[in-house]
């Protein structure tokens, strides 16, 4: 296959935001995606003057950015890109927070005028109405899917499990309930001024679209927003998991689940994609080793996934299965690390590897024919690599990974101390330990 190359132009403006143009003019569409290079890790670093350092306002912050600016009404830039023909959305993560609109090309300018007016002049529409409104929105939001949802609180237990609290990684995304409804106006205003800057975003625009016209646009529009302060670093002591952590908890379910998880490194270090091809060795599809050999040969499994969950400052690998109704999930625990000490002792297959290699290969040049999935793309390479344009570098680290490699790496993360926990139904009482 030939190198996947974009025609991409990089730049910065004066006020250090980074630009990304990829014109492409298959279709009339246009992709507008700002990345902001804050997201739930940055609440661990000294950002506030008054040390609030609460969970779950960087989430909080994606919903106010969609209650209005300075010249945007509330509910506002909704309705004007849906008027416009067009989608829009936001997400958070541990890194990043980002936000973007796809719509019809000649509405370019609606979007670009928007995302500047929230990044710029959001703070004279901020008011304690509109803080209390999302409060309870995402109050409502953790109910639905954590406290309230099957196995939902999980994810945030593993994550305390594996990375411990004063990681950037050691608490959930969504933030705890006491922090959610302890939000200020001056939680948000600070949070705002100091990581809400051009010199701390990258704007992507692609698909159909005139270059000149645009970077007049970028620059009428983003040009003359301020920075404001000096961007904090996230200070943090790392660790490994010093022994193996054993928790369980009583949940509203049916069927007792286990999770296995393992600290490892961060995204795009050396161990990086190995271990994401470790994970589609063991349950990328039906005949993936833990999903043959639980769920069809033994059959005491309902379900088994592994997947490899890596960010600018860390990484884990995760095995999660559903026991099946009667079976034991201590037998499920013990045929996982049979597997997995099988991939350690005996390698794998040279046909298992070129396979699993062929299928990421073929997702993720599937995925490329979305346009909203590559301008994400584009700030995504541009986070963590600084590059743009590293689709041919990503795919070849698949591409270069041997079945010596898929052995060396389970040797050196799996047979260290783990995290494991179980989700137990409530009628089943047992002790944590």
């Amino acid at each position: 296959m030939k190198d996947l190359v974009f025609n991409i132009e990089k730049y910065s403006l004066n006020n250090g935001l980074e630009v990304i143009l990829y014109p492409q003019k298959n279709m009339p569409l246009v992709s507008v995606n700002v990345w902001y290079r804050t997201g739930s890790a940055n609440e661990q670093s000294e950002w506030d003057p008054l040390n609030h350092k609460k969970t779950g306002l960087a989430h909080l912050f994606e919903h106010m950015m969609f209650q209005g600016s300075l010249n945007v009404p509330k509910e506002m830039h909704f309705k004007y890109i849906q008027e416009a023909g067009g989608t829009l959305n936001g997400s958070t993560n541990f890194d990043k927070t980002n936000y973007y609109e796809k719509l019809p090309s000649n509405a370019l300018e609606l979007a670009l005028w928007l995302e500047s007016d929230r990044m710029g002049f959001l703070l004279p529409a901020l008011t304690e109405e509109k803080l209390a409104n999302q409060i309870g929105v995402v109050k409502n939001e953790r109910l639905e899917r954590y406290e309230n949802q099957p196995y939902g609180l999980a994810w945030e237990k593993l994550l305390s499990l594996v990375f411990g609290e004063e990681h950037p990684y050691g608490n959930s995304t969504i933030g705890k309930m006491e922090d959610i409804l302890s939000f200020s106006i001056d939680d948000v205003t600070n949070f705002f001024n100091t990581f809400y800057q051009p010199k701390n975003a990258s704007l992507v625009v692609a698909g159909d679209f005139e270059i000149l016209k645009t970077q007049k646009l970028i620059e009428k529009y983003f040009g003359e927003i301020e920075n404001k302060s000096a961007i904090p670093g996230v200070g943090f002591i790392d660790s490994s998991i010093k022994e193996n952590a054993f928790y369980s908890y009583e949940d509203n379910v049916s069927l007792e689940r286990i999770y296995l998880a393992w600290k490892t490194d961060k995204a795009f270090s050396p161990d990086d994609a190995v271990l994401d091809i470790l994970a589609d060795l063991l349950t990328g599809t039906k005949g993936g080793r833990l999903i043959k050999k639980l769920v069809f040969e033994k059959q005491i499994a309902v379900d088994v996934s592994a997947f490899h969950f890596s960010g600018k400052y860390g990484g884990m690998f995760i095995i999660s299965s559903t026991a099946k109704q009667g079976c034991s999930i201590d037998e499920i625990k013990s045929v996982i690390f049979d597997e997995l000490n099988k991939v350690i002792t005996n390698g794998i297959e040279k046909e298992e590897l070129e396979t699993s290699r062929a299928r990421i290969n073929v997702s993720f040049i599937y995925s490329l024919q979305n346009l909203d999935t590559l301008a994400n793309q584009f700030n995504h390479y541009n986070f963590y690599l600084g590059n743009p344009d590293s689709f041919t570098f990503d795919l070849n680290r698949y591409k270069r990974v041997e079945a010596s490699h898929i052995k060396n790496s389970a040797e050196k993360f799996i047979l260290k101390n783990y995290a494991e926990l179980r989700v137990i139904p409530k009628q089943n009482r047992i002790n944590n330990g």
